[in-house]
């Protein structure tokens, strides 16, 4: 057993990073210190000046370990990579896990540079906007650039001779740049066009728009000019929030706290408000708001390659001066953290918090109704596992449930899925996918056994992917899968509740079963129509997932060509030889010359295609 007192003689007066965690071994906070000594052994001195949530956090400290290192800033790196590591309960986080998109440009990656949605921020020279919350004005920013300037939309950047245009080209949404009918330098320069808008430069775009529409007009081509038409409006609806509010260009984010849980962004570029963004936060174990804020900055930017040269506050974090050294390195320039207390730069702070007042209202009422759906939900749930043999009293917990479903084709590519939800949400990156590899035909039970027996064998081997208990497990199921699961629970010695989602004649989720004492039992959903309305969306979801993977193993199966079959052809020289010629009766016509003028293709190859086709062409030969 871990001695708190014992261990915290051994701490060292040297910088470095400490972990707490509770008796599951869980971490459950990560902090920095420049002793490790002082700020450790503060934790467990008196309780009477530590705000509330401090003192619930050092309640479920069962042990503690460190990291010394050597320096402040060392560990300033060290502990917001651990954060976003371990995601510990009373750290300040992101409340929910998603990556933001971003709008890429690909100025340095790609000769003919794409707009393109993406999630994952490259250092590479290209050029990112975002990031967004609302997903759905990114889409429709990035087709409307795409479809006005007619950018190229795959990802092919050589274009030999002979090579086919894509679909985008034959339905006019592309201007075909590998046919060579597009100069480069005249493709650039509707990139800059396109950067321009993005930049928030959006008169070019309308000007661009109302002209064409009128020549369309004049041309008696109206589809055209209402095609035209409903890109004026779009353009000119995604520019109606872009206000000047700086005489000279300067990218800036303002980052203020809306309330407890959430944090405001206001985005700046070249002198201008482009857009707003809130992102819901889990609180720390502090409640002020300047320190959510620099937490924020520094674990929201620090995963980005690139940010604003600028951030305006209400009040300075503490460890303001530490964030900006942070980002500067990180961004290779200088970035800061600044409470402007006059000029354009206080205008725009006033502004952002005029704003965030008005909001904060509208988001605390959204919390506030969340908040209550969430506890609704969290007793029937508790209602329904205290049924099923869970004795522990409700405690405002936001359940973890883990779901099942096996998905094959008349027993082939049998595969499985588990996907998780906190409370009523899902947590995506917690679902794991299963091949199933000992059972043979379409055998359920058997599939569902194999499945569970690795998730939780991997957990007791110290699998961090899978390292998490759930408080429940829910199979997509009756009395059937419920007792097969039972079988290998009680062989691992776990205790967790199995629940079957049965299902009625229209594939709904009509009941949940479950069995104790060695009777089965089943709950009727009808009567309770919230956590109806959750397991149908559990169990939507999960068989969602396992046939997503199901297909995409099908659709790797049915990709198989006779051309796999020749010696020497992989993959890769099969879809080039499909590129070139266009099918296989071309490929089988074509001389070895031919064959040999095909990227990758070499003489060998050449003569073993034209030994298959000829042997396969031969009487008798099927």
């Amino acid at each position: 057993m871990f001695d708190i007192q014992e261990n915290l003689k051994k701490l060292p007066a040297s910088p470095g990073v400490y972990m707490h965690k509770d008796k599951l071994g869980h971490v459950i906070y990560v902090g920095k210190a420049i002793s490790l000594r002082n700020r450790v052994r503060q934790y467990f001195q008196s309780s009477k000046t530590m705000d509330a949530k401090v003192r619930a956090m050092v309640g479920h400290i069962a042990e503690f370990e460190y990291i010394t290192c050597g320096s402040e800033m060392e560990a300033f790196i060290l502990e917001c990579n651990l954060i976003k590591k371990y995601k510990p309960k009373y750290n300040v986080l992101l409340r929910d896990d998603k990556t933001y998109p971003y709008i890429k440009v690909t100025t340095a990656s790609e000769a003919y540079p794409r707009v393109v949605k993406t999630r994952r921020l490259q250092r590479n020279g290209d050029k990112y906007f975002g990031p967004y919350s609302d997903v759905g004005a990114v889409n429709q920013m990035v087709d409307l650039l795409n479809g006005v300037y007619r950018l190229k939309r795959c990802s092919a950047q050589s274009f030999r001779k002979g090579f086919r245009p894509c679909l985008n080209y034959h339905i006019g949404q592309c201007d075909g740049i590998c046919t060579g009918h597009v100069s480069r330098e005249a493709y650039l320069q509707r990139v800059e066009s396109a950067l321009a808008f993005l930049k928030g430069h959006d008169r070019k775009l309308t000007e661009h728009l109302k002209k064409e529409m009128k020549k369309a007009s004049e041309a008696l081509n109206y589809e055209k000019a209402a095609l035209y038409r409903d890109y004026l409006r779009a353009a000119e609806a995604l520019s109606e929030k872009q206000r000047v509010v700086m005489r000279h260009a300067q990218d800036i984010d303002v980052v203020l706290s809306a309330g407890e849980g959430a944090i405001v962004v206001f985005f700046v570029r070249d002198g201008k408000l482009v857009g707003r963004e809130s992102y819901d936060i889990q609180t720390g174990a502090s409640e002020s708001p300047q320190e959510r804020v620099g937490e924020f900055i520094r674990l929201h930017y620090g995963g980005q390659s690139d940010g604003p040269s600028e951030f305006l506050v209400s009040r300075m974090p503490e460890e303001a001066d530490m964030i900006a050294q942070y980002l500067s390195r990180l961004w290779g320039r200088k970035t800061e953290i600044a409470v402007p207390k006059r000029g354009e730069k206080k205008a725009l702070l006033d502004l952002a918090m005029r704003d965030v007042t008005t909001m904060v209202d509208t988001l605390e009422e959204r919390k506030k109704n969340r908040r209550e759906r969430e506890e609704k939900l969290g007793r029937q749930i508790h209602d329904i596992l205290s049924l099923a043999g869970l004795t522990a009293p409700y405690q405002g917990e936001r359940y973890r449930m883990e779901a099942y479903d096996i998905s094959n084709t008349n027993g082939v590519d049998t595969v499985g899925g588990m996907v998780v939800f906190v409370g009523s949400r899902p947590e995506r990156k917690s679902y794991r996918r299963f091949k199933i590899r000992t059972v043979d035909g379409p055998d359920d039970y058997a599939s569902m056994q194999e499945m569970i027996y690795r998730r939780f064998r991997r957990a007791q081997k110290g699998d961090p992917a899978f390292r998490q208990k759930p408080d429940a497990l829910l199979i997509d199921g009756g009395k059937g899968h419920v007792a097969a699961v039972h079988q290998v629970m009680e062989a691992l010695k776990i205790d967790v509740p199995v629940l079957g989602m049965a299902k009625d004649d229209s594939h709904r989720t009509r009941a949940l079963v479950w069995r104790e004492g060695g009777e089965y039992h089943e709950e009727p959903l009808a009567a309770h129509p919230l956590l109806f309305t959750y397991l149908g969306n559990v169990q939507e979801e999960v068989h969602r997932f396992a046939i997503a993977y199901h297909r995409s193993l099908r659709s790797k199966r049915t990709l198989h060509s006779v051309l796999d079959e020749i010696q020497g052809i992989g993959p890769k020289k099969r879809n080039q030889l499909l590129e070139a010629f266009g099918s296989v009766e071309e490929i089988k016509k074509a001389d070895k010359q031919m064959l040999m003028k095909v990227d990758g293709i070499t003489e060998s190859n050449a003569e073993a295609i034209q030994s298959f086709f000829h042997a396969s062409s031969e009487p008798g030969r099927h």
